[in-house]
């Protein structure tokens, strides 16, 4: 109802100011038809404010300036939702770098100590194969030795038979069997 007190001298106010700016102008309630325009005026607001336009118009505007203001809430809770998300995503792509960059220098750090196992791995094996070596060295020479002594054995052995069967040459048998044992030995 405030508002109809408030809008009625607006209306009653407005054909005056505008006829007020025309001094040879009648004035406006003078006028037929300016009158019989703003008498239905009159009519049809006060019938739109009896039949409750009026309070439906401002209702629906105050229920659109609610729900406007509503929407700019939504808007606002959405977009603090939505750099909560963004920075969750960010402290997740940091989080995901840095494990990255873990696995990164784990895989290079277990990548070296196999590099170093392997490499320790394979000298044991070499320095077991040389040691193994040294062994069949060592018993081919104890074997050759062994061989070169069963010869002369042999050759001082028949070099005596040969000695003792023969007595008139005995001398240089001797010789002879001498100069095959240092020939065998060489």
């Amino acid at each position: 109802m405030l508002r109809m007190l408030l809008i009625a001298p607006a209306l009653i106010l407005s054909p005056a100011a505008y006829a007020a700016g025309d001094d040879t102008a009648v004035a406006w309630y003078a006028d037929p038809v300016t009158a019989v325009a703003f008498a239905a005026l009159l009519v049809f607001l006060m019938i739109a404010g009896a039949m409750g336009a009026f309070k439906a118009v401002f209702s629906g505007l105050d229920s659109r300036a609610e729900n406007i203001q509503k929407q700019i809430d939504d808007a606002q809770a959405l977009r603090e939702e939505a750099m909560k998300l963004m920075t969750d995503a960010e402290r997740r792509a940091r989080e995901a770098d840095e494990s990255a960059k873990q696995i990164v220098k784990r895989a290079k750090a277990d990548a070296k100590q196999l590099m170093a196992d392997a490499k320790a791995e394979l000298e044991a094996k070499v320095a077991r194969r040389e040691k193994q070596a040294e062994q069949r060295i060592s018993r081919a020479e104890t074997q050759a030795a062994d061989d070169v002594r069963r010869a002369a054995a042999d050759a001082a052995t028949t070099a005596l038979k040969s000695i003792l069967s023969d007595p008139d040459s005995q001398e240089p048998a001797f010789d002879k069997a001498l100069d095959e044992i240092s020939a065998s030995l060489k």
